[in-house]
């Protein structure tokens, strides 16, 4: 009997080990979030302390020309992969000089050669670009292009501190970078 019961019981193992799915490599472009600060977006009570968040799809270069070929210049772009990325500011925001209200935005942006259009839009909930629609714009500002001597091999976001609550978000792939102010 007793042999019995460990013969079924490792059965049960060796079959569960085997339907086991292989998770790794699976996601092309995983989430990622940026904060500000970063040092952290909680308090011990649950209270936000986040001043804006970012949350988007990180997709890869791959040995692949990324601006002006796999994203094409002159087009609105999601602003990484999958869902359009989303921004939350919890409280109002200026940036690049404009204001903006607390709340929660889809970010959108048309990357040109020297300059990039950046775009918060009303509309959430969207896959990519598709479905964009120019009238829901709640900001437009541009930044100017700057490059990298070492090229970023996934769509990075993060935000750089500057004076008091003043900050620079940072958008980041391959050899192009995009610096916007932000400050509250």
């Amino acid at each position: 009997m007793q042999q019995t019961r460990w013969f079924f019981f490792l059965l049960v193992l060796i079959t569960v080990d085997l339907q086991a799915q292989d998770f790794r490599g699976t996601d092309k472009s995983p989430m990622d979030m940026a904060y500000y600060p970063d040092n952290f977006a909680h308090d011990r009570k649950g209270n936000d302390k986040a001043l804006v968040r970012v949350i988007y799809s990180r997709p890869a270069k791959n040995n692949r020309e990324v601006f002006g070929k796999l994203i094409p210049y002159g087009k609105v772009w999601r602003t990484g992969a999958n869902e359009a990325t989303e921004i939350k500011f919890y409280q109002d925001a200026t940036i690049g000089g404009k204001k903006v209200k607390a709340g929660t935005y889809s970010l959108f942006t048309i990357p040109g050669e020297n300059e990039w259009t950046i775009i918060l839009n009303s509309d959430l909930d969207y896959w990519g670009a598709y479905s964009y629609k120019q009238e829901n714009d709640v900001l437009r500002v541009t930044a100017p292009v700057k490059k990298s001597g070492t090229p970023l091999e996934n769509l990075s976001i993060q935000f750089a501190k500057a004076n008091g609550n003043d900050t620079v978000m940072r958008l980041g792939w391959d050899t192009t970078v995009v610096e916007i102010p932000v400050s509250f």
